[in-house]
């Protein structure tokens, strides 16, 4: 059931990304952004194992609400159908991370795992397209 109100079906929407990802709320983050034509919408996942951020999936649409909307059907329908990749990576002399990716190709997992990072900062062991299960 819609909302006429749109902070309201923001919320909504919200809450069925997560339920959809089967990621709690507080392990999602909702960046928005306003860019030529229109507003940007940039879906992070908080990994709760060792604390680092990636990009999940960025969009543009008309506005926020839009965006959100569109958001929720990639989730809803699109991203499972993307291949699954693993990725075993670490900070400079840190420990060893495995890091789990779905993305169109190889190039596509790179820009998510650097997403607001430094590159020099991290160290990328292997990037392993998963089979079809």
């Amino acid at each position: 059931m819609q909302s006429s109100d749109p902070n309201i079906e923001m919320a909504r929407l919200q809450k069925e990304v997560s339920r959809k990802l089967e990621l709690p709320l507080d392990k999602l983050v909702f960046n928005y952004s306003e860019e030529e034509g229109g507003t940007k919408l940039e879906l992070v996942t908080i990994n709760p194992k060792h604390d680092q951020s990636f990009l999940f999936h960025s969009l543009v649409a008309k506005d926020r609400l839009t965006a959100l909307s569109e958001m929720f059907d990639y989730v809803s329908k699109n991203f499972r159908k993307e291949q699954s990749y693993t990725v075993q990576w670490s900070q400079h002399q840190g420990e060893l991370h495995t890091s789990y990716f779905r993305a169109r190709d190889m190039f596509e997992v790179l820009e998510k795992f650097y997403h607001g990072r430094h590159r020099d900062d991290y160290i990328i062991f292997s990037i392993t397209l998963n089979p079809i299960a």
